[in-house]
C-alpha cells in the first residue's frame, strides 16, 4: 500500500514543502513517483519519518539524523549525546520562560513601553540563542547563510545586544497587534513588517517567495514558534499571514 504526499503530510502534520525538501537532500525519498510528478510513499517511508521525528523532537540536525538512519553513526550514542543537550534545553527554556515572564509583569505594571528604557535590559535575552538554528540554515540556504555570517562577524557586542533587544520589541508590538485584532492587511502591521524585513535584509535579502518560507518556517519549526508563542499563543500564525500579505504587495 502507498500513500501519496497529501496523505502523508495530513497524518504526519509535516508539511509537503518539508517532506520535498527531504528528499531533495536524500533523508526522505519517496518509494516512487508516478506519472503525474506525485511522490508516494510505502510503510516502511513512514517508519523512517516518524523516526526522523522522533530525533528532530531530540534536536538532532537533518545531517545527523541521515548519519544515523544510514548506519553511519550508531543510534544510542547519538542519543545518549543528544539526551545531555535535552538537559541542557531544559534548564535553557525555564530561564527563558523566567525572561518572558519578567517583560510581561514590567508591560503590565504599566511601566514605558519603549524597551530602551525597562529596568535591566540585559534581562530581556536570558535563555535566548541566535544561533540554534544555524546548522539548518545553513544546510537549506548557504548562500544567505555565508552572507549572514559576514553580517554577524561584523557586528559588536554592543551591536548584537541591541539587535537583540529590537527584535524582542517587535515581537511584543506584533503580539500587541494580534491581541487587539488588527488585521494583518493593516498599514500599521504592514509598517512593522516592513521594519522587520528591512532587518532581515540586514543578514540576507529574500525574495517574495523566500519571505514568506521564511514566515511559514515560524509556524512549522517547533522551537521558533514556540519563541513566537511564548510572547502570546497564536503570535507564530499572525506573524506568517503579515509577512504573506507584506510579500505579495511589496516584493511579488
Amino acid at each position: 500500500m502507498a500513500w501519496s504526499i497529501a496523505d502523508v503530510a495530513r497524518m504526519s502534520g509535516v508539511t509537503s514543502r518539508t517532506l520535498r525538501h527531504y528528499d531533495e537532500i536524500g533523508l526522505l525519498p519517496p518509494a516512487w513517483i508516478g506519472s503525474n510528478g506525485h511522490r508516494y510513499y510505502e510503510e516502511r517511508d513512514l517508519l523512517r519519518l516518524q523516526q526522523i521525528l522522533l530525533m528532530r523532537e531530540l534536536d538532532l540536525g537533518l545531517r545527523e539524523i541521515q548519519a544515523v538512519l544510514d548506519n553511519q553513526v550508531d543510534q544510542v550514542a547519538a542519543l545518549r549525546e543528544h539526551h545531555q543537550r535535552l538537559l541542557a534545553e531544559r534548564d535553557r527554556l525555564g530561564t527563558l520562560a523566567r525572561t518572558v515572564g519578567r517583560t510581561i509583569a514590567e508591560l503590565e505594571e504599566g511601566k514605558d513601553k519603549d524597551m530602551a528604557k525597562i529596568n535591566r535590559p540585559e534581562n530581556l535575552f536570558e535563555g535566548f540563542e541566535p544561533g540554534r538554528h544555524e546548522a539548518e540554515a545553513r544546510d537549506r540556504w548557504p548562500e544567505q547563510w555565508e552572507q549572514s555570517q559576514r553580517t554577524i562577524a561584523g557586528m559588536t557586542a554592543e551591536g548584537m545586544e541591541q539587535w537583540q533587544r529590537e527584535v524582542t520589541a517587535q515581537m511584543i508590538r506584533m503580539a500587541e497587534f494580534m491581541m487587539a485584532r488588527t488585521p494583518v492587511a493593516d498599514p500599521a502591521v504592514q509598517a512593522e513588517v516592513d521594519a522587520h524585513y528591512q532587518d532581515v535584509c540586514r543578514f540576507w535579502t529574500p525574495c517574495a517567495a523566500a519571505y514568506k518560507g521564511l514566515g511559514q518556517t515560524y509556524v512549522d519549526d517547533p522551537q521558533f514558534r514556540t519563541n513566537f508563542d511564548r510572547i502570546a499563543d497564536g503570535l507564530a500564525v499572525y506573524q506568517r499571514d503579515a509577512m504573506a500579505v507584506y510579500a505579495d504587495a511589496r516584493l511579488s
